[in-house]
């Protein structure tokens, strides 16, 4: 019988995998969509724009969701030099996960809703997916065994496993009549739990890019470092609070939206933190860019710094008048989802197995250019949904006498410079994805052992 650790592996292997396929698809969809968006009427009776939307937002959100998971799994084997809990959990976990995702994109396709936002098959799936989450939950405690004298990551891991799980559930309220009965009070909950949910994946990506910067470094100091725990804790403090200019359209009470407002500018401390180390980071630039991972932990440190830059002035009432709603608030997401989220987790796979697949000379020199194509059709990508929602924004709250349809038409240059820069996205983003696919499937190990040089 085959020793319980290589099963874990195995189990890893597959999850990784799936949420690298579901990246592939996610970023098809969304690709099919923006065609959608400048040529309408395209596939029209075979893949529907209502059906593409939830395509590609179910499969970026289980990407983004379970392929943190998935790392900070490997990543908790490889800290503790030990088995995880249970293979068996971690094996029915994956079947269910597996199962519960091929049902919910097959329903889009053929279709059949009947959730909310974000989440809209039909919500006796949720309860699988709940299930999943429930079990993955137990086997990272289980496996840890004390929290005494633990670096900051895993404080952040299992801030992120439970406060999904609660945020999961929450997004779920509207199923109980009390809830659905008001629109204002279903709207808060459902807006709410999204905002949070975001902030529970952040601390499982973030938390493993802590691991991973000192795994780089050879040191554990960082993830000990009081400033890691700052951060940390700041990150906490908007996760359970940052939420609120999510509904400041919403008829709610005043104090909320208040407490939202100085919430969200705290995220200044991480914006003049950035700055301040950029200096820094230069030097440490040059002696680890050739380390594929390290490229995209510097891509991420880059869109950090431009999402929040955009964060920022968004959470402001005043100027959240003009964005909400518009296409601001869809390349502030596309920003953090590709940017940054997904930034790191390519960061995550490629450590995962590079170490086990030296990347030939050639293939690093083809890496390189896709990098740069990658992240400057991103950026173009990202600016001209800013520009566009911002344009939106004016028209809508000056009520001018220009017709919805005239205004749309003036924004086509930035939905063709859309469209272009997304596609170059998806290519080179594919590219990646299918290098990390092809070592995956030749089953060598996964993560073999800590290291601390590059």
């Amino acid at each position: 019988m085959a020793p319980s650790g290589i099963k874990q592996d195995t189990i890893l292997r597959h999850f990784l995998i799936t949420v690298l396929c579901l990246l592939l698809l996610g970023m098809f969809f969304g690709w099919i969509g923006a065609l959608q968006y400048i040529a309408p009427g395209f596939l029209k009776n075979q893949l529907s724009f209502e059906r593409v939307r939830p395509l590609h937002v179910s499969s970026v959100v289980f990407w983004i969701i379970f392929g943190a998971a998935t790392c900070a799994f490997i990543y908790l084997k490889e800290y503790l030099s030990a088995n995880l809990f249970s293979w068996k959990l971690l094996k029915w976990a994956y079947i269910l996960f597996l199962l519960t995702t091929l049902i919910i994109l097959g329903s889009y396709v053929f279709g059949i809703f009947g959730g909310r936002e974000y989440w809209e098959f039909n919500p006796a799936l949720a309860v699988p997916i709940t299930i999943v989450w429930i079990v993955l939950l137990i086997n990272f405690l289980k496996s840890l065994k004390s929290f005494k004298k633990q670096p900051v990551y895993i404080w952040m891991w299992l801030t992120g496993f439970c406060f999904f799980l609660f945020t999961y559930l929450e997004s779920n309220l509207w199923l109980i009549p009390y809830f659905r009965s008001n629109v204002v009070h279903e709207l808060t909950i459902q807006w709410k739990s999204y905002g949070a949910m975001v902030g529970s994946w952040n601390m499982l990506i973030y938390g493993s890019s802590i691991y991973l910067m000192d795994k780089i470094s050879g040191s554990t100091e960082y993830g000990f470092s009081k400033i890691a725990f700052g951060i940390y804790f700041l990150g906490l403090f908007n996760l359970m609070f940052n939420w609120g200019h999510h509904i400041y359209t919403l008829p709610t009470h005043a104090v909320i939206k208040n407490i939202a407002y100085v919430v969200s500018m705290t995220e200044l401390l991480l914006l003049v933190r950035i700055i301040f180390l950029w200096k820094k980071s230069l030097s440490t630039a040059i002696k680890y860019f050739h380390y594929v991972p390290y490229k995209f932990l510097m891509a991420a440190d880059f869109w950090i710094f431009f999402t929040l830059a955009l964060a920022i002035p968004m959470s402001i009432p005043a100027i959240n008048i003009y964005t909400h709603g518009t296409h601001v608030t869809v390349g502030h997401t596309m920003g953090a989802t590709i940017g940054i989220n997904t930034m790191l987790l390519l960061a995550f796979v490629f450590d995962s197995i590079e170490k086990s697949q030296k990347i030939s000379p050639e293939k690093i020199k083809k890496f390189n250019r896709l990098y740069w194509v990658a992240n400057g059709s991103l950026l173009c990508f990202w600016l001209s949904l800013v520009i566009a929602g911002f344009i939106k924004g004016v028209w809508q709250v000056q009520h001018q006498s220009v017709p919805f349809s005239s205004m749309m038409a003036g924004l086509k240059p930035y939905f063709m410079v859309f469209f272009i820069a997304g596609s170059l996205l998806f290519l080179s983003l594919a590219t990646f994805v299918l290098m990390a696919l092809s070592a995956l499937l030749k089953k060598n190990p996964l993560a073999p052992q800590p290291h601390t040089t590059v």
